[in-house]
């Protein structure tokens, strides 16, 4: 997104997409060619503490695959065909150097293939700053945010010695405030789309929220905003078309073509975890004390529930069930990518509590590599008939 540029909300559009379907992240290289002395951290999903990259003065970059947007070729010597597609097209992405100017990237503890993903790392790429980020697991613990706060300071350390200065409170709470207001432009996005879903469509909204990874901050929320104000005068006739969420999509992305062939078999996506975590969070990070504190004590009290952690006596079923109500849903997609164990694994919970709670629902998988989907056309066309005229 050029800076200084005002662009209509058709232009915002076209260029969120761009970056999307950019598997060079060209707008990430401009920034950190813009100044000397940039650098920039590569976010795996599904969380990244990227308050901290930020005080830091790095540009925190999701690095979420490539979809269908590249062959897998030179990682299929490292990653078993068995693993997931965003496992092997990101490791493609490195080996192919369009990660190469990336100063550090961030694994984290999403499942054993995205664990181990990051010793590969290492091995490959010995010259790039290789973070395992370890995130608490019992939840119960009196110790649990101390625990998590000391390896946010760890993280920080790090980052000082790759950029050799250091960051103080201050920086912290400036970066929290900034990511803060980002959360909350999505959250109101996310309400449009609750509220009156024929107005932006989950492919736009995507498309922005996935473009978002990839800038500063300061750009997005300008950029957000800007959305939500274009939104308010967009003309778009009410139309019909059953209310779902998409669940079990946190890590691997959907693509875009995906999203479209949902919306136009008649559902209207009015809830999901894509991305979930670039708005992680419920409320803002609380400002006042200690910033790393304050990051430790939202992860376990504040965060959106999701299969990639644990939440002591929290069950996700229930959260799930909550958010259906909550989005005055009419049923469920359950969209896991394939060989997604942690998506899977939740499936059998969530499918016996929707049984149980007589909320109707429909299993289907995805890859990044697919091309066609007539497939997914059909499922749900069928899916929304069966809400429609058998309810």
């Amino acid at each position: 997104m050029e800076r200084g540029v005002t662009l209509t909300l058709s232009g915002i559009l076209d260029k969120c997409r761009e970056i999307c379907e950019d598997p060079d992240f060209r707008a990430a290289i401009k920034w950190k060619e813009e100044q000397p002395g940039r650098k920039v951290v590569g976010c795996f999903p599904v969380y990244t503490p990227v308050e901290v990259i930020h005080a830091c003065g790095l540009l925190p970059v999701g690095v979420m695959g490539a979809g269908n947007l590249i062959e897998i070729d030179r990682s299929d010597s490292l990653i078993q065909s068995f693993i997931c597609s965003i496992i092997r097209s990101t490791t493609e992405l490195g080996l192919t150097g369009r990660l190469d100017f990336m100063d550090a990237i961030y694994f984290t503890s999403i499942c054993d293939a995205a664990r181990n993903l990051s010793g590969v790392w290492r091995m490959k790429f010995p010259d790039l700053l290789v973070e395992y980020i370890h995130f608490p697991q019992n939840m119960t613990s009196k110790y649990v945010v101390d625990y998590y706060r000391n390896e946010l300071d760890r993280l920080k350390s790090n980052l000082e010695r790759l950029t050799g200065r250091q960051v103080g409170e201050e920086q912290l709470r400036e970066s929290i405030a900034l990511f803060n207001r980002y959360r909350n432009l999505l959250e109101e996005i996310y309400s449009i789309k609750r509220e009156k879903p024929w107005l932006i469509s989950s492919e736009e909204a995507y498309a922005i929220m996935r473009a978002t990874t990839s800038l500063p901050v300061e750009e997005s929320n300008a950029m957000l905003q800007e959305v939500l104000d274009s939104l308010s005068d967009r003309e778009a006739r009410p139309r019909d078309g059953i209310r779902i969420i998409i669940e079990g999509a946190f890590c691997e992305q959907p693509p875009l073509e995906m999203l479209k062939a949902i919306e136009e078999a008649g559902a209207f996506i009015v809830d999901d975890d894509f991305l979930v975590g670039w708005r992680w969070f419920k409320g803002d990070v609380p400002l006042d004390g200690d910033p790393l504190t304050n990051l430790a004590d939202s992860y376990i009290s504040r965060s959106v529930y999701s299969s990639v952690r644990h939440y002591g006596n929290r069950p996700r079923d229930k959260e799930l069930v909550d958010k259906f109500h909550r989005s005055r849903a009419e049923g469920v997609i359950f969209c896991p990518a394939k060989f997604c164990e942690p998506a899977l694994f939740d499936y059998v919970i969530y499918k016996e509590t929707m049984e149980k709670e007589g909320i109707p629902y429909l299993a289907m998988e995805f890859e990044e590599k697919m091309e066609v989907f007539e497939g997914i056309r059909s499922q749900v066309e069928t899916f929304a008939e069966s809400l429609l005229f058998f309810a």
